[in-house]
Parts: structure tokens; C-alpha cells; sequence
């Protein structure tokens, strides 16, 4: 990324961040009010030292030592107010900003068509609303007001230096471009090695999350020592990277340090000659310490600070990436109004390549109509289109040329909500979410009562099995559904698509992965689903479909015959050739 680029990234990144910031003005002023008394309160304590040396101790008077020492109390009582206010506004900016978002990025994310989704990985995209938020917060709740406030400390403190003694603040002055150099030039390599390290932070979270989500398949393969030397490679680069972004921060701590105390120690070397002669007092000496160490200590915070502004300027780069992501799949604009569906499905010489494989067509001019009401099945070897047209039809992804009408309207032209709202969707795999069974179910309709989930499960052959649950349908489901059986997920998904009662069934390889006594009761289950249904059935064991009204063959993205059964038989030798391999395997 060209230096042109990363300015433009970082300005565009504190934008998003002051946008999110805008709609909270009155919580930001209670903090900057906070943040500015606890600066003047932190100020005056200078000033209460220099008379308590010079009329207290000087004066040897103790109503005068006692009256300043209570009002010293009084400073520190107002500032330890101050702080409190300070922390709770500008810690609640911090959670409340990062909050919205997380909201934000997620509800941008959801409606982000799959296509983004395969050449970014899920787990990786997680760790940005983690890691990166909570990155996010600290410096907006907490690093943000620590740098403005030792700014206003270091300003104040310049000025009450040149107030109490010019001569002496020369001394100092001479060494803050001293310090403002090492801070341009680190803090430009930290800016960088901090983006590089969350990237890679963001990747050993990633894998972590797929080698524990496949964790049966990593133990059943014995692949645990593979998988650790992986992990610890990743591991060890994002360390590699941490490293070499500590060593460049702390070098720029290390020489401000140096710096601004160096300086200190001159100026005490040439104050305390000035008080031995006379020319100043020792109250004066001692306050312009107190305020030499806040302009010192202000400016090397300030330095330190840097660096987690800058994790924190990469933290929200990779924020500012998801929320522009663009959606390549929209409702348009002026959306036409679906009428009522009873499952009219034209395709119309479509054609369709993977983003990933521009140059080999999934779906090659592929024309088909489903007549409302009946069974089409779609059998072919694999590869040949049959959940590549499953994804059109919904709309995941858009065809290259050609078009898919529902009820003789191109679905592009459709809102997409009304479109999918078409569909009941059973897959091969099952999804099912953490919850509950009846959260599960509620899924297709949120808020159904729970007699029409009861309804649905009956239908679907599930309820049974589920009241032999602990909890029936309060009983808790883990990641994916595990607990419970391919067939008890299967009839599960089945009554969630029974309760969503819409027009048109999409079902892929339903009862491929089934054995035969649960295969037995999810086709039960289909049968009761697909009345009065349009239905579209992918389907690999052709003994499951040589009952639909029509099978298309499709191979390599073209339709290759339809027809019924006994008609393919006939008149498809790549039919035919299936048949025969699948039943002479059914029969041996």
C-alpha cells in the first residue's frame, strides 16, 4: 500500500470513527469538562506546593502551614472527583461506540451476499469484531482522553514554566523538537507493524476456530501434531511481527525518556545554582520541578500513546474494509410486487462462473421451466450445476447472462426478502444454531406458537423424539446441532421448513448421508412437506426420486434430458448409466 493510499485509509478510519461519535455530543462534553478540571486541578497542586514551601516553611508560621496544607487536601479531594467523572463518561463513550459498531459492521455483514464469503474467511472476520473492537474501545475509552489530557497538562504546564521562570524554561523548550522527532519516525513504523500484526493475530484466531469446529476429524485422522506445528508456525509469526513492533515502540519511549528527563536534570543543575545565589526560591524551584515533570512525563505518555493509536488507526482500517464491503447482491430500487406464487419457475438460458473460476461455467445456458405444483428432480455426477442453480434460484449469486423468472418475473427486478420468503430450504447438512430445539424450529417463523412448532414437529416425525429429550423443546443444542443424530437433525431442518409453509421447496440431498431406518422416516417427513408444493429435489440416490414427476439430467452445466423415470431410461444413456451403477451397487 502506497503511502498515498494509507493517508487516505487512516483519514477515511478517524471519520468512521468521529461519525460514530457524533450522535453522543452531550457525554462527550460532560468528559471534555472532566477531562479540562482534572487538568487545572493536577496544574494548581504546582502552585500550592511553591507557597507551601515559601509562606509555610519559609515563614516557620503553622496557621499558614495548616491553611495551605488544607488546601491541598482540597485540590486533591476536587481532582480525585474529577477523575471519577472523567473515567465513567469517556470509559461509557469507549463501550458505548464499540458497541454500535460491532452492530454496524455485523448487520452490514449479514446481508452480504455468500460470494464475499469465499474469499473471506468467517473466523477471521470474527476475530475483527472481537479483537480489533476491544482494541478499539481502550484507545477510544481510555487512550483517546489519557493523550488529550496529558496534551492540556503539557500546554499548561509550558505556560506556568514561562510564568514562573522564562530563563530556565528555554532549557526545556530546547528539547522538545528533540522529542518530537523520534515520535514521527517510530510511530510511522508502528502504524505499519501494528496492521501487520493484528492481520496476523486475526489469522491464528481464524485457525483455531477451524481446527476445534473439525475437531473429530482432526482426532480421527491423528492429525494433532500436524496441527500443532501449523498453529505454533502462526503462532510464531504473529509473534515474530509483535516483536518487532515492541522493540520499534520502545525505542521511542526509551528515547524520549532519555530526553525530557536529561533535560530535567539540567534544568535542576541550573535552578539550584539560581536558588543558592538568590536569584529565585526554593518554592519556585520546587514548582517549576512539579511543572518540568508534568510537561516531561505529559509528552513522554503522549509518545506511548502513539503507538496504541496507531494498533488502533490498523484496528480500524480492517473495521473500515467490512463496512465497505459491497453487496454485489441488492433488491432494486423500484421493486416489482410479487403476485400470489404457486411456483412458476422459468430459466432461461443462464449462464454462470464462480467469482473464484471466472473461466469455467458452473451453469452453461441452461433453460428449464418447473411447472407449479410438481416434483422435478435434478440428478447428474457431481460438478454438473445441480446446487450452483439451487444458489440462483435464491438469489446467493447473480447469472452472468440469461434469467430466472418467478410467476413470469425475473427475480432480479424482485425485493429479495419477498423472493426468499418463496422458498423452504432442507439441505444435505442440516443447519441448526446454539440454542434450543424450539428456537431452532422458530427460526423459519420467530414468535410462532408453540403449537405450530408442535404441529411442524409432528408432521416432520421429530416430536416424538424430542419430548424423549431431557427438556423436550427447551432442550439445549450445541454448535451445529451436536447431540443428536444426521436423521434427528435432518427431520428437525424438515419441520422448520413445514413451518415456514412456503410455496416452493428447495431440497439438496436430503437423505444422502442418512442410513435406511432414518432415511425411512425423513422421506415420511418429505412426503407430508411437499404437498401442494412446487419441489425441486437434488438428489445422488435416484432410487429417492424415481417417483418425481419430471428429472432433469444436467452435466457440465447443461441440461442434458428430461423426463420421467422409465422415459430416461430409455432415451438417456448417462441416466441410464447411473441407474445401473447405483442398483448394481444396491444389489452386490
Amino acid at each position: 500500500m502506497n503511502q498515498f493510499a494509507e493517508q487516505k485509509n487512516r483519514r477515511q478510519a478517524v471519520k468512521m470513527a468521529l461519525r460514530f461519535l457524533a450522535p453522543y455530543k452531550r457525554q462527550i462534553t460532560y468528559s471534555l469538562i472532566a477531562l479540562l478540571f482534572t487538568a487545572a486541578i493536577t496544574l494548581s497542586i504546582g502552585q500550592g506546593i511553591r507557597l507551601l514551601i515559601d509562606q509555610g516553611f519559609a515563614n516557620q508560621s503553622k496557621d499558614l502551614l495548616s491553611q495551605y496544607v488544607l488546601v491541598f487536601l482540597c485540590l486533591v479531594f476536587a481532582l480525585a472527583v474529577g477523575t471519577f467523572s472523567r473515567y465513567y463518561w469517556v470509559t461509557w463513550l469507549g463501550e458505548r461506540v464499540v458497541a454500535d459498531i460491532r452492530c454496524k459492521v455485523f448487520n452490514h455483514l449479514i446481508h452480504l451476499h455468500p460470494g464475499f464469503f469465499e474469499h473471506n474467511r468467517g473466523l477471521e472476520i470474527q476475530t475483527r469484531l472481537t479483537a480489533d473492537m476491544t482494541l478499539l474501545q481502550s484507545v477510544i475509552g481510555s487512550s483517546i482522553s489519557f493523550a488529550l489530557r496529558n496534551f492540556i497538562m503539557m500546554i499548561g504546564g509550558i505556560i506556568w514554566l514561562f510564568i514562573t521562570n522564562a530563563r530556565l524554561t528555554a532549557i526545556v523548550m530546547i528539547c522538545v523538537p528533540l522529542v518530537v522527532v523520534p515520535i514521527l519516525i517510530f510511530g510511522r513504523r508502528v502504524r505499519g507493524l501494528s496492521r501487520e500484526s493484528q492481520d496476523k493475530v486475526a489469522v491464528v484466531g481464524a485457525y483455531v476456530g477451524e481446527i476445534l469446529g473439525q475437531i473429530k476429524t482432526v482426532q480421527a485422522y491423528n492429525h494433532q501434531s500436524i496441527d500443532q506445528q501449523k498453529f505454533q508456525h502462526y503462532v510464531e509469526e504473529a509473534f515474530t511481527v509483535a516483536k518487532h513492533r515492541i522493540t520499534q515502540r520502545a525505542l521511542l519511549v526509551t528515547m524520549v525518556i532519555i530526553l525530557v528527563l536529561g533535560a530535567v536534570g539540567l534544568m535542576l543543575w541550573v535552578g539550584g545554582i539560581d536558588v543558592i545565589e538568590g536569584r529565585i526560591s526554593g518554592g519556585e524551584l520546587a514548582a517549576f520541578v512539579f511543572y518540568s515533570v508534568i510537561v516531561g512525563s505529559a509528552v513522554a505518555s503522549i509518545s506511548e500513546v502513539i503507538g496504541e493509536l496507531q494498533r488502533a488507526a490498523g484496528a480500524a482500517e480492517r473495521t473500515m474494509e467490512l463496512l465497505h464491503a459491497p453487496n454485489e447482491i441488492t433488491s432494486p430500487k423500484q421493486a416489482l410486487l410479487l403476485p400470489k406464487v404457486s411456483g412458476n419457475i422459468e430459466i432461461d438460458q443462464i449462464v454462470f462462473a464462480y467469482p473464484s473460476r471466472p473461466n469455467v461455467h458452473a451453469v452453461d445456458k441452461l433453460s428449464l421451466q418447473v411447472r407449479a405444483g410438481e416434483t422435478l428432480a435434478l440428478v447428474g455426477p457431481s460438478g454438473a450445476g445441480k446446487s450452483t442453480l439451487f444458489d440462483l434460484i435464491l438469489r446467493f449469486f447473480d447469472c452472468q447472462s440469461g434469467s430466472i423468472r418467478l410467476e413470469g418475473i425475473d427475480i432480479r427486478q424482485l425485493n429479495i426478502f419477498d423472493l426468499r420468503r418463496c422458498y423452504a430450504l432442507v439441505s444435505q447438512s442440516p443447519a441448526l444454531f446454539y440454542g434450543t430445539i424450539l428456537e431452532n424450529l422458530q427460526y423459519a417463523k420467530p414468535g410462532a406458537a408453540i403449537e405450530a412448532v408442535e404441529t411442524a414437529a409432528k408432521a416432520a416425525y421429530a416430536h416424538e423424539f424430542i419430548m424423549e429429550l431431557p427438556q423436550g423443546y427447551q432442550t439445549q443444542l450445541g454448535d451445529l446441532g451436536q447431540g443428536l443424530s444426521g436423521g434427528q437433525k435432518q427431520r428437525l431442518a424438515i419441520a422448520r421448513a413445514i413451518l415456514a409453509d412456503a410455496p416452493i421447496l428447495l431440497l439438496d440431498e436430503a437423505t444422502s448421508a442418512l442410513d435406511a431406518q432414518s432415511e425411512f422416516w425423513v422421506q415420511q417427513a418429505l412426503g407430508k412437506l411437499m404437498i401442494n408444493r412446487t419441489t425441486l429435489v437434488i438428489a445422488h440416490r435416484l432410487s429417492t426420486v424415481q417417483s418425481a414427476d419430471r428429472i432433469a439430467v444436467l452435466n457440465r452445466g447443461r441440461l442434458e434430458a428430461l423426463g420421467t423415470h422409465a422415459e430416461l431410461m430409455a432415451s438417456s444413456q448417462l441416466y441410464a448409466q447411473l441407474a445401473a451403477l447405483q442398483f448394481q451397487v444396491s444389489v452386490q
